[in-house]
């Protein structure tokens, strides 16, 4: 891997991990169904217009269509919905690492629905996931986490791990930031009406409101998904993956230093315990 495609990925991961203690400001002070679906409405736009840029087209079969409404409405309205929603009573970091469960769950239910079979290290990394997610769980809720907040963020990762099976093989090559912008604005249509009928909307303009709105709309929103996009292009998709592997090291650290977020030594251990089982899994795919 060459020193441009380690730069890409440690800038992508390092963005991607910040979305949850952006996203735990503004919602400080936003109602965050409101505040997501304007988001989507802004990062969807721009997406679509610099996927014009590059030459991107909508052409899409049926099947994708069907792809994106799907993504659309579990990947961003569902998960991240729940996400928004969850941390106005839990932390960014405990989100982070609920999160940071995807791709665990994923080789979970294809073991379990679609009877693929994984070989013994895949194993060994779904029980290492599930005994770094107690190790977390035990000192969280223990130390009064909300439950609430807690079975929202795992609704929102069951979500996204859903929509990653249903729609295998239906992406669009080519014009694969258009399909995002599209299922941006698929989600934003979805959570508008939704606020409208769940919250009571309130915004308190702040400095912080403002900064931290911006910077997950065109950081974590556009420019991280960009980066991706072409980090996949440059090493492919295997290898770039492998940068998730700091997603839940990142989201604890960077809550921790920006929002003051408290660290245990039982959420360190899981946390490692946790990102060993997806490097696991991940290694026993290839």
């Amino acid at each position: 891997m060459d020193m441009r495609a380690l730069l890409m990925g440690l800038s992508f991961v390092l963005m991607w991990s910040s979305a949850f203690t952006s996203a735990r400001i503004a919602v400080a002070y936003a109602s965050p169904l409101l505040l997501l679906s304007v988001r989507f409405l802004i990062s969807g736009l721009l997406a679509m217009a610099i996927a014009k840029l590059l030459g991107q087209r909508i052409a899409l079969t049926r099947k994708q269509w069907l792809a994106v409404a799907l993504f659309g409405l579990l990947q961003n309205g569902v998960y991240l919905g729940a996400n928004f929603v969850a941390m106005q009573w839990i932390e960014a970091g405990l989100a982070a690492i609920i999160a940071s469960l995807l791709p665990l769950l994923v080789a979970l239910l294809s073991w379990v629905f679609f009877k693929e079979r994984l070989p013994k290290l895949g194993v060994l990394g779904l029980f290492a996931g599930l005994a770094g997610v107690l190790i977390i769980m035990w000192s969280r809720l223990s130390g009064g986490a909300d439950i609430i907040g807690v079975a929202l963020a795992f609704m929102g990762v069951g979500a996204l791990s859903i929509a990653t099976l249903l729609v295998r093989g239906a992406a669009s090559s080519g014009n694969v930031l258009m399909v995002v912008g599209l299922q941006m604005l698929v989600a934003s249509a979805a959570l508008f009406p939704a606020s409208l009928a769940f919250e009571t909307w309130h915004v308190v303009w702040t400095w912080q409101l403002i900064a931290a709105f911006t910077y997950t709309t065109l950081v974590p929103g556009v420019l991280a998904t960009l980066v991706w996009f072409l980090l996949v292009n440059r090493i492919g998709a295997i290898r770039a993956s492998s940068f998730h592997f700091l997603n839940p090291f990142l989201g604890v650290a960077i809550a921790a230093v920006f929002v003051g977020e408290s660290l245990s030594m039982q959420d360190i251990v899981g946390v490692m315990v946790i990102t060993a089982g997806i490097v696991a899994v991940q290694l026993s795919k290839r």
